[in-house]
């Protein structure tokens, strides 16, 4: 998919705020500092499109951005943080909670995990309510750049069997490194065959 034009449409701190939900949409989540923003710049070629920081838990709102005009990227806080108060951290998984279980034009949910470490709980924990909550999802596996092919191999593995404990079917995988922009056009690929399929099923939203 060729990226002609990306515009930032706004920011929502609750999900009925949100754009009309009249385009299909796709959204991108992770634990913080897994390198989501990194990503979402080097899939879009825009420099700090999306703000990346050194400091954990800096998307704090639900970022939406219109891509080629037909489609919605949304950029979504991320669960799981360490350094913010109890409070707020519940803040962020009601917002995020809420807006995964209601938002009508959700296509699919990228969840982004760090290639670099051994399958966490958290990230398994959220795979699985997702899959029981019947959210499609796809797993990005980032910072690829970080590991040599052997280690990146063991470590998909490592993953794999570990939702193989609970699914028969696994979901789509990507290998991803925002510093050598790898992985982000088989991304773009899936959106714009997605797209595809439900404007010739005349999907509506």
């Amino acid at each position: 998919m060729l990226i002609k034009s990306v515009e930032f449409v706004k920011s929502s701190s609750k999900w009925q705020e949100c754009p009309e939900a009249n385009l299909p949409e796709y959204a991108f989540i992770g634990r913080s500092n897994v390198g989501k923003s990194s990503l979402i710049n080097a899939m879009m070629d825009r420099k700090d499109f999306a703000k990346t920081s050194q400091t954990p838990g800096k998307t704090q709102l639900i970022n939406h951005f219109l891509v080629n005009e037909t489609w919605y990227l949304t950029d979504l806080p991320g669960y799981g943080y360490a350094k913010v108060s109890k409070t707020l951290r519940k803040s962020f998984e009601k917002l995020i909670t809420n807006y995964i279980l209601n938002r009508n034009n959700l296509v699919n949910l990228f969840v982004l995990v760090d290639i670099r470490h051994a399958p966490q709980k958290i990230d398994i924990e959220f795979m699985q309510w997702c899959g029981e909550s019947g959210i499609p999802f796809s797993i990005i596996f980032t910072k690829a750049d970080k590991l040599k092919p052997k280690a990146i191999e063991n470590h998909v593995k490592a993953y794999h069997d570990e939702l193989l404990q609970f699914w028969e079917e696994l979901p789509q995988s990507y290998i991803t490194s925002a510093e050598k922009k790898e992985g982000g056009d088989a991304i773009l690929d899936f959106i714009g065959e997605t797209n595809i399929i439900l404007e010739k099923n005349k999907v509506k939203f």
